[in-house]
């Protein structure tokens, strides 16, 4: 253990040295990022990262801005993204975007400032309850040690920094709070030089993996002699090309129904993914009901799905590594604490024949649909669905699609099977901070990130765009109608006559003059003919983010989403 008297001879070094270890910590353990928010009360941990030669930082003002937009740099690198805030309201302002990373499993470091504990409520600047903030909402919260005067403190520290961190990153990983009271002064001389020790205290956890016990599987063996129609629902999840490989084995060569939303990322040729078109019609829902119903992964867009599911007498099976009970269609029956991809490769070898009737039931109402939907598409007025069916034609493959909340992550359901990588706030499923996880996406990769939102969404996080770092590879294409539109097709408020100012909050703003604030590009489109004309060089590649703003009109959108499904359901029901 270094012996910081010997090495420095001033009280602020002594100070924040044991801050300097924590960085220091953070980057042998892999950490390469960090987003600041500007404060006093930060200043050592602030320095601290900022000097450190392997940990990139970047600074935004806006804390609950910063907070998503590390969520998603740490949703893309599936490894923790520091965040480090001053004291006071400041540390509230991270609560949205952490709440989401806890429900989406998503490793977060948060470093709060703190004024140490004898000036809490005693009427000095900045101060609140910080420790234990987030309450349920982090996987813990622990007290950084205010004072080092003993070398025990001093291992202590660097302890709980490693703990928070191999916390963060154990299934299920998610956010870590690390509240840290700091005692002015804050600041190095100019002639003091921040030392990071070559040696830090740091342990990590072996990686292992759960398997199902031999007499487990034999359970299970026994209980699928008794299946012939299983449908296996992957919830929201990363890209699995592994997984993915097992679905095909199982759809193709075994008659297996897998019904994918567009957040599982597991869409495919041999997927259902326009189910949100039938299910629901009465008629249908006893031809399609399954034995058994398979499940891992976090949640799922489609509402008629579950409703479907809960509805029917089934058997649920859920898969969860640490053993959690997530009962989401009121039917479980076994929770699989195992890995997906280790479960599935062993159904593959132990399932018996499934029925081809049962299989070919979903996969005609898929083709119906998919064959129908495109004509009516074309013939209804435009507007928002007609318009992302053909935005969704021209966006590369290469791109990561950041959905919002409400309209845009539903449309984009309805329309059927994508091949981008899919990425949602559905752990709250908020529309704040879906603009500021894109930027944070884009911080991560050079492949394009398009995000698809509405005006509200758009609107309410605009600070996502309020910072310094380029953004080249951004394109937004936004749904104004000027309102929330999807309170028209809650049955509840649309019937109200409160609904224009309450509960849509009708707006008047367009975003050509947010594009000029903040040098994007900008288009706009009001009509099929400049939608395409827009779309043409859109994804050309530019020194700044670009906008297509698509405008339509509320309450015409909501006749065209019915006017749709009115006809869908009357081919899928005449044939």
């Amino acid at each position: 253990m270094p012996n910081y008297r010997k090495v420095f001879s001033t009280p602020i070094t002594l100070i924040i040295q044991p801050i300097i270890d924590l960085v220091a910590i953070c980057a042998k353990k892999g950490i390469e990022h960090a987003i600041l928010s500007p404060g006093s009360r930060c200043a050592p941990l602030t320095i601290a990262f900022a000097r450190h030669p392997k940990i990139q930082v970047r600074t935004i003002s806006d804390e609950r801005s910063a907070a998503f937009i590390a969520l998603g740099m740490a949703q893309q690198l599936e490894k923790p993204v520091v965040l480090v805030c001053t004291s006071g309201s400041a540390a509230l302002n991270y609560y949205p975007a952490i709440a989401e990373a806890f429900f989406q499993q998503i490793p977060l470091l948060i470093l709060t400032a703190d004024r140490p504990p004898e000036w809490i409520d005693q009427w000095d600047g900045q101060t609140i309850y910080q420790q234990e903030v987030y309450g349920k909402h982090v996987k813990k919260s622990i007290q950084f040690p205010d004072e080092f005067s003993n070398p025990d403190q001093v291992w202590h520290a660097s302890r709980i920094v490693n703990e928070a961190i191999n916390l963060s990153t154990q299934f299920p990983a998610g956010p870590v709070h690390l509240n840290i009271p700091l005692r002015e002064p804050f600041y190095p001389t100019s002639e003091e030089i921040l030392t990071f020790p070559e040696e830090v205290t740091e342990f990590s956890p072996v990686a292992s993996q759960v398997k199902l016990r031999s007499e487990s599987l034999e359970q299970l063996h026994r209980q699928l002699s008794r299946v012939s129609r299983l449908l296996i629902v992957p919830g929201q999840q990363r890209p699995n090309p592994a997984i993915q490989s097992l679905l095909d084995e199982l759809a193709q060569n075994q008659q297996v129904v897998v019904v994918a939303d567009t957040i599982s990322n597991l869409q495919a040729e041999h997927r259902i993914t326009l189910h949100d078109h039938w299910l629901g019609h009465e008629p249908l829902g006893d031809q399609l009901a399954p034995d058994l119903v398979i499940s891992f992964g976090k949640s799922l867009i489609s509402k008629p799905l579950k409703q479907f599911l809960r509805k029917h007498k089934i058997t649920h099976w859920h898969i969860q590594p640490n053993g959690q009970s997530k009962d989401t269609f009121q039917q479980l029956a076994q929770i699989l604490p195992c890995s997906p991809d280790g479960f599935l490769a062993w159904l593959t070898q132990n399932l018996p024949p499934q029925s081809r009737d049962f299989a070919q039931r979903w996969a005609s109402l898929e083709r119906k649909v998919k064959l129908a939907l495109p004509e009516i598409l074309d013939q209804v007025p435009f507007g928002e669905y007609s318009a992302l069916h053909l935005a969704l034609t021209q966006i590369p493959a290469s791109s990561k699609i950041h959905l919002a909340n409400s309209m845009a992550v539903r449309y984009v359901n309805f329309l059927g099977r994508r091949t981008q990588e899919i990425s949602c706030n559905r752990g709250t499923s908020g529309i704040d901070g879906s603009s500021s996880t894109a930027v944070g996406c884009t911080f991560t990769t050079q492949d394009p990130v398009t995000l698809i939102t509405g005006d509200l969404a758009f609107f309410y996080d605009r600070n996502a765009f309020w910072h310094n770092y380029p953004m080249p590879n951004l394109r937004i294409i936004l749904l104004n109608n000027h309102a929330g539109g999807i309170f028209r097709l809650i049955e509840g408020p649309s019937r109200q006559p409160e609904l224009e100012e309450f509960f849509e909050t009708k707006q008047a703003l367009h975003a050509q003059s947010l594009a000029a604030e903040f040098g994007f590009g900008y288009q706009k489109a009001e009509s099929k003919k400049e939608l395409q004309a827009a779309l043409d060089s859109f994804y050309h590649s530019s020194t700044h983010p670009k906008i297509l703003e698509i405008f339509s009109e509320s309450a015409s959108n909501q006749q065209i989403l019915q006017q749709v499904k009115t006809k869908l359901a009357r081919q899928i029901l005449e044939d």
